[in-house]
């Protein structure tokens, strides 16, 4: 449960470092810029999605009574 909990606090650090030096590269609007902040946001959703995966299968037997 931790490797998955730092690894979204990781997407997430580096989501938002990509967003500040995006828009320091390119303060007015620009397609590439967007796209790549879209990608970044991509990793996040994936690294969470991930995480709840790894929270389901832990906590599973215990919410519906097959651990003893």
């Amino acid at each position: 449960m931790v490797v998955a909990t730092v690894s979204v606090w990781t997407a997430e650090s580096l989501n938002t470092a990509f967003e500040h030096l995006g828009d320091v590269a390119s303060p007015e609007f620009h397609p590439l810029v967007e796209k790549a902040k879209d990608v970044a946001a991509g990793a996040v959703l994936l690294s969470a999605v991930g995480a709840v995966g790894i929270g389901c299968l832990v906590f599973w037997p215990h919410v519906w009574g097959y651990a003893r």
